[in-house]
């Protein structure tokens, strides 16, 4: 079953132990040595959820000898940045209306210290 990139991309975000590989790769490219040291579980739990984020193409194995480094791609997470701006603006207009309201309440008496 196919799912569109933006739930694939959601769905590998949805782990914390990924979203630790993927934090630690803002720093650079590790390996898998690397990314799987600071778990508690063996290579092929950190390689499963290498795959998962690869599938998701929110990062990159490279090949150099031995040393197959894995590398961020931000692509989809800037995918999901856009669908979040409309909640984004949702929330602060929200948020300016219940400012205004509030102000005008304090206006009218109806907060007193």
């Amino acid at each position: 079953m196919q799912t569109d990139p933006l739930s694939q991309t959601l769905s590998a975000l949805a782990d914390p132990t990924r979203r630790a590989i993927l934090a630690r790769l803002t720093r650079g490219q590790a390996s898998v040595n690397e990314l799987a040291e600071p778990f508690d579980m063996s290579q092929p739990a950190i390689s499963k959820h290498l795959k998962v984020l690869e599938r998701a193409g929110l990062i990159t194995r490279g090949r150099k000898a031995q040393w197959r480094p894995c590398r961020l791609e931000p692509g989809p997470l800037k995918d999901v940045d856009a669908w979040l701006e409309s909640y984004r603006v949702f929330w602060d207009q929200s948020l300016n209306k219940l400012d205004a309201f509030l102000a005008k309440s304090d206006g009218e008496g109806g907060a007193s210290d």
